[in-house]
């Protein structure tokens, strides 16, 4: 590697320091050192010192031009060496132009983690001295788009995923002139070892059946073969999906969300002890027992009007929200609801919420993916199914 040795003109650096306010003498003298730095590599580029005469010269100097760098240390004006072919490029200036890549990661890690790009570029003002646009911050956090899309494309045929956990949620996004609804379609994975991933990122215009085929091949695409269960909602197009793309996988309806809709369909008054009955069906770690409940509870509330719409639920759907029994029952808590998978949507929501509206669907790829990626990397290290063995429930 290529050593620079700067001299630094000490009473340049002095009458600089001197003459400047007081919150300048480290700005001042680190464009002075920048100013070198620059000025030494373009005698390593050309190969020749200033008026040096010499047969292994590659080019001239072509003057300097003034441009801003802003730094920790705030803005800072440098004087850029030129090369007459336009091809020289300091290391000061590699990337991100006049942004060092500190502040540059910083503004980023605002972005992801909920600040708004008017928020981030008041902060990068009172850091630096120096205002940045909002699109300007906008514009450096497409830098990570080639990681999220690598991210959200990765192979999945390293392991196995006997679990998936897969739900919808709904952004606001702009299509020309018009605000559209689109969904976003997210799986999450627990893998043979018991531990979690994030597997699926996907957005499409609506939740259908279609849409979710689409989303479940995208997923088989990249490695993955059929689970023993997948965990959701029960949107009908998302039922029928998983039916007809994985072949011997059962289907777990979401427990609360079930409970919840047939607590919807009943009184809102003078119900507290047809709640703690209904509750009670669900709370029992025993299929048998379970059973036993549900039909006590048809039982005792079958000639009650009011609540037919809840008992005729309850009757139709028991048997796909009962489906984790099959399973070991140290695993009970973790499949029998989407829980969490909302805990998931809601790190989303408040990130979404300062955004309002995305300017395209790749914006939202990259900063849901961003947090998606943040999730995943917090997860690697938190082992799911404790001391779970792959072989237990087959």
């Amino acid at each position: 590697m290529t050593q620079i040795n700067i001299t630094i003109n000490l009473e340049d650096l002095k009458e600089k320091v001197e003459n400047s306010s007081l919150e300048s003498p480290v700005k001042s003298s680190l464009a002075l050192i920048l100013n070198s730095l620059m000025e030494k590599e373009r005698d390593e580029y050309i190969n020749a010192l200033s008026h040096e005469r010499t047969s292994n010269r590659k080019g001239y100097r072509n003057g300097y031009y003034e441009r801003e760098l802003i730094t920790g240390a705030g803005s800072l004006k440098l004087k850029v060496p030129r090369t007459r072919d336009g091809e020289f490029s300091p290391t000061a200036f590699k990337r991100y132009e006049r942004y060092d890549q500190a502040l540059i990661i910083s503004m980023m890690e605002m972005v992801i983690n909920g600040v708004s790009t008017r928020k981030v570029s008041n902060i990068v003002e009172e850091l630096c001295g120096k205002k940045v646009s909002k699109s300007f911050v906008s514009e450096i956090t497409k830098a990570l788009d080639p990681i999220v899309n690598e991210w959200k494309s990765r192979p999945l045929n390293v392991y196995y995923y006997p679990y998936i956990y897969v739900d919808a949620m709904y952004i606001k996004v702009r299509e020309g002139r018009r605000v559209v609804s689109k969904g976003v379609y997210i799986a999450c994975g627990v893998n043979e070892r018991g531990y979690r991933e994030i597997i699926g990122l996907k957005i499409d215009h609506k939740e259908s059946k279609e849409c979710w085929s689409s989303f479940f091949e995208y997923l088989k695409s990249r490695g993955i073969h059929s689970p023993k269960m997948i965990i959701s909602d029960a949107h009908a197009g998302l039922v029928k999906a998983i039916k007809q793309t994985f072949l011997g996988t059962s289907w777990q309806r979401c427990a609360v969300h079930f409970l919840r809709n047939i607590i919807d369909t009943m009184p809102k008054k003078n119900m507290e002890e047809v709640k703690d009955d209904l509750k009670a069906i669900f709370r029992t770690s025993k299929r048998k027992h379970a059973n036993e409940l549900k039909e006590r509870f048809m039982d005792k509330y079958q000639n009650t009007k009011s609540l037919e719409k809840a008992i005729k639920l309850l009757d139709s759907g028991f048997e796909d929200v009962m489906q984790y029994h099959a399973h070991p029952l140290k695993y009970h808590k973790h499949l029998r609801t989407t829980n969490m998978l909302e805990r998931v949507n809601r790190e989303i929501r408040r990130r979404e919420k300062v955004i309002s509206i995305f300017p395209n669907d790749q914006s939202a790829i990259r900063i849901i993916g961003s947090v998606l990626m943040n999730i995943d990397k917090d997860w690697e290290n938190k082992q799911y199914f404790k001391n779970y063995d792959k072989y237990e429930d087959d």
